[in-house]
């Protein structure tokens, strides 16, 4: 047991009673004034873990398996987040500023703890760890533990980002969740050539099936919409599908196909016809069962991907 804890275990200081009073007068003098009898003062207390054990709770109530929480309170981490290597966690036993502090997961999974030396923190959540240390701190260390553990860094999480992004690549979870707006924000943001669909892949846990999720990007940047990621999740951003616009329009080129798309729309977009543009047969090669072919198209037809439009010139 470490030097300076049996105070905290109860150990008080013998008292010794019966002393006569120095200042008491002789015998057969009568004293001036009566003398207030001298009486030993009780040393206070241990600060924090030598105090009265807090009464127990009555039956049905929910209390740690060997002691208390901090300040009677539970921890704020979510009760299914499970701590893992590279996390911090922020310890806290009430009056122990020794044993209060924050301490690394290492790369195996153990925190170095004081007394307890290597402690292993993941895979558990942080009420279990809590009770843990709780009921080890018991056995020999302290009176009645109040103890409290949180997590203060998340860094044992994280999602896949790839794709028409800046910076893709691992994307460190920040909290016990994250949302895909946020995953997004952390990733630079999509390129220009982005599509306005944006896929999330929840991997497969507990024998489940992966679950996959196509979210609409502008509907999530104007906040309509969002997902919320899970540890080990993979986001890809995919590139747009296109369509060419070549003939008498001002602007030729590749344009980005949103979905609905109109022939008038594409024409829109390449600038709108020249002068000697018409707006008559228009036609668009287009990969029809697996062969290329021209088709004739309305300016109410929807355009499909990798489209080349045609606009021709109008005849005087």
């Amino acid at each position: 047991m470490p030097a300076g804890r049996l105070a905290r275990l109860g150990a008080t200081p013998e008292v010794h009673h019966g002393l006569r009073d120095p200042q008491a007068p002789a015998t057969g003098q009568k004293p001036s004034a009566p003398q207030a009898p001298v009486t030993a003062q009780k040393p206070p207390p241990a600060p924090g873990n030598a105090r009265k054990p807090a009464p127990q709770p009555a039956t049905g109530q929910s209390r740690g398996a060997a002691g208390q929480t901090a300040a009677g309170t539970q921890p704020t981490v979510p009760p299914s987040y499970r701590i893992g290597p590279q996390d911090t966690l922020l310890i806290t036993v009430v009056d122990e500023a020794e044993l209060t502090g924050k301490f690394s997961v290492d790369a195996d999974g153990m925190v170095s703890y004081p007394y307890l030396n290597r402690v292993r923190a993941a895979g558990m959540t942080a009420t279990e760890l809590q009770n843990y240390l709780v009921t080890q701190l018991k056995a020999g260390y302290l009176r009645n533990p109040q103890v409290r553990v949180d997590v203060d860094t998340f860094r044992s999480q994280s999602v896949m980002i790839v794709g028409e992004v800046r910076q893709a690549g691992r994307i460190p979870m920040t909290g016990p969740t994250m949302t895909l707006l946020e995953a997004l924000v952390l990733a630079g943001s999509p390129t220009a050539k982005a599509s306005n669909e944006i896929i999330v892949r929840h991997r497969g846990v507990d024998g489940k099936d992966p679950e996959e999720i196509r979210v609409n990007r502008r509907d999530l940047e104007l906040g309509k919409s969002d997902v919320v990621l899970r540890d080990g999740d993979l986001i890809n951003v995919p590139t747009a599908a296109s369509f060419f616009v070549d003939g008498m329009v001002r602007n030729p080129g590749t344009y980005t196909l949103e979905p609905g798309t109109t022939v008038q729309q594409a024409i829109a977009l390449a600038g709108g016809l020249t002068d000697r543009g018409s707006n008559r047969g228009i036609t668009a090669t287009r990969l029809v069962n697996g062969k290329t072919t021209e088709v004739p198209l309305r300016l109410d037809d929807k355009v499909q991907a990798n489209d080349v439009i045609r606009i021709r010139q109008r005849f005087f």
